[in-house]
């Protein structure tokens, strides 16, 4: 038996012309190896029945012969065969539809095999059964696609099924392609041993036309490998073109200002912190610019961290970015930073925001162009055509995630091949940085500093309201502050959720009337964000009701009671993040989530995690494993690959095994082992090449 050439078009199937492969086209199926890889979505096991013993609902395999059949005309005509088993038990077969066709297909004598629900009308009954015919070129019943056997069931739309690419069609044109010959392997023979894999002419026929229920997760193991290893080689690949481009820019191996910052510093960093530090640092002595993602989890100083890195490349008049999402961000990391360096004024940092007078801007402009300004803070702005460097030779992206790629890619072009420093308060399970930051340098803080109390985290609904109220009153008046967060910012009909404009005036004049009660969302001016953030960092605001614009990045350390309303309406991440909001002094904190009576199964597998831990890394792995990773990182921007039948949830330890040994096999050579590429868009990875 020859091998099938994968990449032979499917034109070559008999039935399929110009018109059908549009369609299928379409849907990604142009080849061979497009139609074996559209893997069946369940199965139904269609065996012949052993119990010959009909029962009523019972859902049946039969083999038999036609024995009569005859039309019953009124106000909808049905065409009535008569079905003989092989124990002679009479089951009349009954169309509705397509009475002319199957008057002239099943006629008497014909042998066949039927599968359908048993119903009781006037005798045993299945109506438009699935059939298939012996004598229609098939030897015996040993050679059967559509029933007496376990049936695959494949993904459709009404336009396939329009072209006859239903389940049925799915299954008979795979099986002619098998019938060809075998399929070609292409993992390494050393993986298949490693790993007890099946091989893929077994699995690839396996997974299709299954002989048994227990075969099939074998067949389906050795795809969903298969398919991480080739997207671990392509990530090796895509790192390795990154290392092709060399350095161009070379930060100091000591810096004289970070040592005066760490001296200086009110609080010792964490161990995490330092090897952060030294491990980034160690990498800018490689020739291929640095591509790092800094994870850590609210509160374990990122920022500081970056800081101390930027100061190596500042002190070699090499400029710096801090790339942040929210205007509020930038302006708290502008504020964070200059209070660290505020004793080294020569360094020349730069707040670049949106809606600055043209003046001012045009001044900062020149700064940063003529490099004056060796640091600069600011947010979509910097993306401008008008904003240009020196030497570029850091970036700095906070919240990465918030950007899209051709954002990232504008802001590294402004440089001279500069080094990449991603940033994420939201830690991402493992199994999603091997996937979408595979190609990176993963770098973790999961200390937090000294001093810090685990936040107390309670879930209560409606009826404890008032005592909830009359804890917060207690603690204002003692001097502390609070934040109250709503998912809408205006009422909406579509969702029954109380806005933050509404909820802020009822709670300013109504049940906290004499304390000052602010109001802080995304949807207000800029300067207004502002005053507002400054008010309240001064405690001139006692309560600031607010919605997710605090999600990440703002600092006010003397508020220590987060309530968010509707939480059931968020995901765990998201109120982790949120929760990250107080917790930031060695003052006791509280994190109230409030909820309406009756929630989701869902929702409440949700606040129960959040209440029993504070351990972001490990509430995002259960967040992954309730909502999967498309709803986790958004489908738009997720940069999640489209994987055929890996799942991430459920192949986790695929995933490690993986890539282990997609770097211990790739042998350099490219020409076949990229045949994968194709099913991946590379722009969707955190850079591009």
């Amino acid at each position: 038996m020859g091998k099938i050439n994968l990449d032979e078009s499917i034109t070559s199937i008999k039935g399929i012309g110009p018109k059908r492969l549009e369609v299928l086209k379409s849907h990604g199926i142009e080849t061979y190896g497009d139609l074996l890889t559209t893997y069946p979505r369940r199965y139904l096991d269609r065996n012949f029945t052993k119990d010959i013993i009909l029962k009523q609902g019972d859902v049946v395999t039969l083999l038999g012969s036609i024995s009569d059949s005859y039309l019953v005309h009124g106000r909808k005509s049905r065409l009535i065969v008569g079905f003989r088993t092989q124990n002679n038990e009479r089951v009349n077969l009954v169309f509705f539809r397509g009475v002319n066709f199957f008057n002239k297909l099943l006629t008497v004598d014909r042998k066949l095999v039927v599968s359908g629900k048993l119903e009781y009308f006037k005798g045993y009954q299945i109506l438009h059964p699935e059939y298939e015919l012996l004598t229609d070129g098939h030897e015996d019943e040993n050679d059967l696609l559509h029933v007496g056997r376990i049936i695959p069931l494949y993904p459709s739309t009404e336009a396939l099924k329009e072209e006859g690419f239903d389940s049925k069609g799915f299954r008979k044109a795979i099986d002619s392609i098998l019938k060809q010959g075998a399929i070609p392997e292409n993992l390494p023979t050393k993986v298949i041993k490693k790993r007890n894999l099946m091989n893929r002419d077994e699995a690839i026929r396996i997974i299709h036309f299954p002989e048994t229920m227990e075969s099939i997760q074998p067949a389906r193991q050795r795809f969903a490998y298969e398919e991480l290893y080739y997207f671990q080689l392509l990530l090796l690949y895509k790192q390795k073109e990154r290392e092709k481009v060399k350095r161009v820019l070379w930060p100091l191996p000591k810096s004289k200002s970070a040592e005066s910052l760490l001296k200086n510093l009110p609080f010792s960093l964490t161990e995490d912190q330092k090897n952060a530090v030294d491990s980034i640092l160690k990498s800018t002595k490689k020739d291929a610019p640095l591509a790092a993602l800094l994870q850590g989890d609210v509160g374990s100083g990122k920022t500081i961290t970056a800081l101390l890195i930027a100061l190596h490349y500042i002190d070699n008049s090499i400029q710096t970015v801090f790339l942040a999402p929210t205007e509020i961000l930038a302006r708290q990391h502008f504020e964070t930073i200059y209070k660290f360096l505020g004793n080294m004024p020569f360094l020349g940092i730069e707040l670049l925001l949106g809606g600055e007078n043209k003046k001012t801007r045009a001044e900062k402009l020149a700064r940063i162009k003529n490099g004056e300004s060796s640091l600069v803070v600011g947010t979509h702005s910097l993306f401008q055509d008008d904003v240009q460097f020196a030497d570029l030779g850091l970036v700095v992206i906070d919240e990465q995630h918030k950007f899209g790629v051709d954002q990232r890619e504008t802001i590294r072009s402004k440089g001279k091949n500069p080094d990449i420093l991603a940033m994420t308060a939201t830690p991402i399970p493992r199994t999603l940085c091997l996937t979408l930051y595979g190609d990176l340098e993963l770098v973790n803080i999961r200390s937090k500093p000294a001093g810090r109390k685990p936040i107390d985290t309670r879930w209560y609904k409606e009826d404890r309201r008032a005592g909830v109220y009359n804890s917060i009153r207690k603690y204002v008046k003692e001097g502390r502050q609070c934040y109250i967060v709503y998912p809408l910012v205006e009422d909406s009909e579509k969702l029954d959720l109380e806005s933050c404009t509404k909820a802020h005036e009822e709670l300013s004049k109504d049940i906290f009337s004499d304390l000052k009660v602010g109001l802080l969302h995304g949807k207000m001016k800029s300067a207004e964000k502002d005053t507002v953030m400054a008010a309240f960092k001064q405690n001139k605001i006692q309560i600031l009701v607010t919605t997710t614009v605090v999600e990440v990045g703002v600092d006010v350390p003397n508020a220590t009671i987060l309530v968010v309303e509707h939480a059931d309406r968020f995901g765990i991440s998201q109120l982790h993040q949120l929760r990250g909001r107080v917790g930031r002094s060695d003052l006791e904190s509280y994190c109230i989530l409030m909820t309406g009576n009756y929630i989701s199964d869902d929702a409440m597998e949700r606040l129960n995690a959040l209440v029993n831990s504070n351990d972001g890394y490990a509430l995002s792995e259960k967040d992954l494993e309730i909502r999967g990773p498309g709803e986790l990182l958004g489908v738009k921007q997720s940069g999640l690959p489209e994987f055929k039948i890996a799942d991430l949830v459920h192949d986790r330890n695929l995933l490690e095994d993986a890539k282990k040994d997609a770097t211990e096999f790739a042998n350099g050579d490219d020409t076949e082992k990229w045949e994968i590429q194709s099913r991946f868009q590379e722009g969707k990875f955190l850079f591009a090449n």
